[in-house]
């Protein structure tokens, strides 16, 4: 994606509601033509308020958005050209799904045949295609969904707008929904802004993920790049699950640390965002980068572990055992015969990497 030129720009973009507290920040983002964009993040965050400006239900307190190249912050938000898909569906019930899909055509004066080709080809995009006589009221949450979906594409927008889309669907069905929008977007080269909590939905579906928290775009990249390498504390707890050790740097080697664990033992880390010499430190660690029994010599890290609860998950078991004091130091084993014999309450010795444990700012 970063060949593609930018779609939309966020320059400058801050939003207060009071005068006072900025609910928003300092917000400059670029999103390319054909990219999927997740705004992820915890309730309050402010990644919502950045989607009702862009479509235009709320005016930035300051700063420019721009959608192709023009200022849209004085355009009304049904002149933007811009789809939308919201939780609650917003579908109209006393209108059959037809008729929902062929509001926005007739909002734009389009004539009845081309409406009539459009909204077939809209509803056929969603596998729809016989439910065109059908009320909301006869359709399930899915099918409903689809519907909002097949509605914000009908009139080819430039942008879509999905808020929460799938927040009302129970799990299977919203699985299946993620997989569904993803190769819509993919198979029709849409322009997607999409807001979540759910990082896993922002994992499966994206292109890039902006992670927010306090108003502030606390990383934006790829989504193996932010599960990977996350660049603060705040990014590496709220995506994926994360073994979180805190201390101090006892010694500083440039690219690397060592770190002392306040409840005893010294880690050698990645050194990606912390201070020198006698600065605090959060240590951040996958569960799955860990090593039960390694071969003697082979992890830099290595320190006993007491195993106190095992769960069976399939291809996994997730092993939550206590280290260096922490009792919920997550590891997961993969499904083979090799710990088959680990037991609760059993003492093993576990190890991980340098290059896998990253020294991360402060964090309470």
């Amino acid at each position: 994606m970063s060949n593609a030129k930018p779609l939309v720009r966020f320059v400058d973009i801050q939003k207060s509601y009071d005068g006072e507290t900025l609910v928003v920040k300092s917000l400059n983002l670029d999103v390319a033509e054909g990219e999927f964009l997740t705004m992820l993040g915890p309730s309050g965050s402010g990644k919502t308020t950045c989607l009702m400006m862009l479509a235009g239900f709320e005016p930035a307190t300051h700063g420019e958005i721009y959608l192709k190249d023009q200022s849209i912050n004085n355009v009304a938000p049904h002149k933007r050209g811009i789809g939308m898909v919201f939780q609650n569906y917003a579908l109209f019930p006393h209108m059959t799904v037809a008729e929902n899909l062929a509001f926005p055509l007739e909002v734009r004066k389009m004539d009845k045949s081309e409406r009539e080709q459009r909204v077939k080809r809209a509803l056929d995009m969603v596998q729809l295609g016989p439910f065109g006589d059908r009320r909301p009221s006869q359709l399930s949450g899915g099918q409903q969904q689809r519907v909002a979906v097949a509605r914000s594409l009908v009139f080819d927008p430039d942008l879509v707008l999905m808020d929460e889309p799938l927040g009302a669907l129970d799990k299977n069905l919203r699985e299946q929904m993620q997989y569904e929008i993803k190769h819509i977007h993919e198979n029709l080269g849409l322009t997607v802004v999409y807001v979540t909590h759910d990082q896993s939905e922002a994992l499966t579906m994206s292109n890039r993920i902006a992670v927010f928290d306090d108003g502030i775009i606390q990383q934006c990249a790829p989504p193996e790049v932010l599960y990977e390498q996350p660049a603060n504390a705040f990014c590496a707890n709220f995506i994926g699950e994360n073994n979180r050790l805190l201390g101090k740097v006892t010694e500083d080697f440039g690219d690397s640390v060592k770190v002392e664990i306040d409840d005893g033992g010294e880690v050698h880390a990645k050194k990606i965002n912390v201070g020198g010499v006698g600065e605090r430190s959060t240590l951040s660690l996958r569960p799955e980068r860990v090593v039960v029994a390694p071969e003697a010599g082979s992890c830099p890290n290595e320190f006993s572990a007491k195993a106190e609860e095992l769960i069976y998950l399939g291809d996994h078991i997730r092993t939550r055992f206590t280290v260096c004091g922490h009792d919920d130091f997550i590891v997961k084993i993969p499904n083979s015969a090799a710990h088959a014999s680990l037991q609760e309450g059993d003492t093993v010795k576990i190890g991980w990497n340098m290059e896998d444990c990253r020294a991360l700012d402060p964090s309470d």
